[in-house]
């Protein structure tokens, strides 16, 4: 039986508050998938063993609510260890995109703690688009442009996807450095590394929303585009 797996990464705290939103990208893509179902699990549970028992076609890890600094590192690693080692298609949304970063930039192993990495400061001029977190830095927030590198023009995640698609963001942090094992799909121009693809596998990592696309006006759909391309190539259909 196919079965996607929808990895969530609000606390324990938040999880009432995140059930009902993580129901609503489920039912997302279980639609984008033609139908196949989407169980979603906290993850603290995304162990290696646990995974394995649930043999999922595909895997998408979500977002985060909170900065990293909110988090115990050591609560990352069994769910870090599995996707270094599993050959699941993967794609990691937005704060799991960071994650990624984090685990092939360093050896989490020997970290206390992981930092946020801002993108930047926010300029004089430029309005506080989130006066309740981090209001001193700037946020991509709300529809952006979306610019495609030379391996972003020919990947299947992006297949259809134009030169100028507008995908939803919210986040101020970034992954600074491209790790090695990955190449760099797509940028925007205040954030450089908005999309990867691991260089021998099926795992990919967005800092936008794909899931948070809409269908009017067209212009904001490329979301459900990704994730429709990703549930192609993940099924190899």
């Amino acid at each position: 039986m196919n079965l996607i797996l929808y990895i969530g990464f609000a606390q324990k705290d938040e999880w009432e508050h995140w059930a009902g939103t993580y129901s609503q990208h489920a039912l997302r893509f279980e639609m984008a998938a033609s139908g196949i179902p989407c169980l979603v699990i906290p993850y603290t549970l995304a162990s290696s063993e646990f995974i394995g028992r649930l043999n999922p076609s595909a895997v998408v890890m979500s977002g985060f609510a909170r900065s990293f600094q909110d988090y115990e590192v050591r609560s990352f690693d069994s769910v870090v260890s599995w996707v270094k080692q599993t050959d699941v298609p993967t794609l990691a949304l937005c704060g799991s995109h960071q994650l990624l970063g984090f685990a092939y930039n360093q050896d989490l192993n020997r970290c206390d703690k992981l930092i946020d990495e801002p993108m930047r400061y926010l300029y004089p001029h430029e309005p506080v688009l989130n006066p309740d977190y981090h209001p001193e830095y700037y946020m991509e927030r709300g529809f952006f442009t979306l610019d495609l590198s030379e391996y972003g023009r020919t990947d299947p995640l992006l297949q259809g996807l134009k030169e100028n698609s507008h995908v939803f963001e919210s986040h101020y942090c970034e992954i600074k450095s491209l790790p090695s094992e990955f190449d760099l799909l797509a940028s925007t121009k205040e954030c450089r590394i908005q999309a990867i693809k691991h260089k021998n596998k099926k795992l990919y990592g967005v800092q936008f929303h794909p899931e948070d696309y809409r269908l009017e006006p067209e212009i904001f759909s490329n979301g459900k585009s990704l994730l429709e391309n990703f549930f192609t190539l993940a099924l190899d259909r």
